[in-house]
């Protein structure tokens, strides 16, 4: 039996494993009728079949699990750097945003190494570090994407400097505010074996994805995270394993 697929098996134990390869909208809601339809347009991140499905499996498992209340303020963040976190966020928040008729918006809190904005091929000009440092909804930093329920705010001017924001009572408020204005929100965090910050934000939302690397992630590692999340009282939605090359068997995947 490979690492990997003993890492898999791990932290099935743990939560839900899944597997993968300026806006005039202040003080409203940004939300459809439930009963207007979702526009079938193209999506502007382009998936191999298997990624999409696998994906908008994540996308249905995570938000729209029935039964339960589902999370809502969700942040993606990765064990190491080079996981893939931004894509594997970015392309979940559009894959649910084909599936719902409410509002979903990406925010790209990864300060340390921000890359949304070059998923979605936009430009970097304003976001959420210039939103901490003033009084405007942040809404305001947001841009439309290619579906019209879709939303971005990219990580913004002076991300660096910015970085002792992403803890302070300034954030907790500003992802309130998302939380009032928005259905669904996606916040890309930094590798946590770099820095605290996913910790930090995902005490204010309603849990945490974890993305992981094949051949990559060691499962002491992940199980240490998934320890001090939990020691810090942070939900663990789920994990993500990336880049995998070898398939999981039906019977085992149809459980995850």
């Amino acid at each position: 039996m490979s690492r990997n697929f003993e890492l898999l098996q791990t932290l099935g134990k743990e939560g839900m494993l899944l597997d993968a390869a300026a806006v005039a909208l202040i003080d409203q809601k940004i939300h459809r009728p439930a009963s207007e339809p979702v526009a079938a347009k193209e999506p502007q991140l382009k998936l191999e079949p298997k990624e999409r499905e696998e994906l908008t499996k994540l996308a249905q498992r995570i938000f729209l699990h029935p039964g339960t209340e589902a999370p809502r303020v969700v942040v993606f963040a990765a064990t190491e750097p080079g996981n893939g976190c931004s894509s594997i966020c970015a392309c979940a928040a559009e894959l649910l945003a084909a599936q719902v008729s409410g509002s979903v918006c990406l925010v790209d809190a990864n300060l340390r190494n921000p890359g949304l904005h070059r998923q979605f091929a936009v430009e970097n000009l304003y976001g959420l570090t210039d939103a901490l440092r003033g009084s405007e909804p942040l809404l305001k930093f947001a841009r439309a994407m290619s579906r019209s329920n879709l939303w971005l705010v990219s990580c913004g001017s002076s991300a660096e400097a910015a970085l002792p924001l992403l803890s302070s009572d300034g954030m907790r408020r500003r992802i309130a505010e998302l939380r009032a204005a928005v259905d669904y929100v996606l916040i890309d965090a930094s590798a946590m074996n770099v820095s605290n910050d996913a910790t930090a934000l995902a005490a204010s939302a309603d849990g945490l994805v974890m993305v992981l690397k094949a051949n990559s992630s060691r499962r002491e590692t992940v199980r240490k995270t998934v320890h001090d999340l939990q020691a810090a009282q942070v939900r663990v939605l789920g994990a993500v394993l990336n880049q995998r090359t070898f398939p999981i068997p039906e019977s085992i995947y149809n459980r995850l």
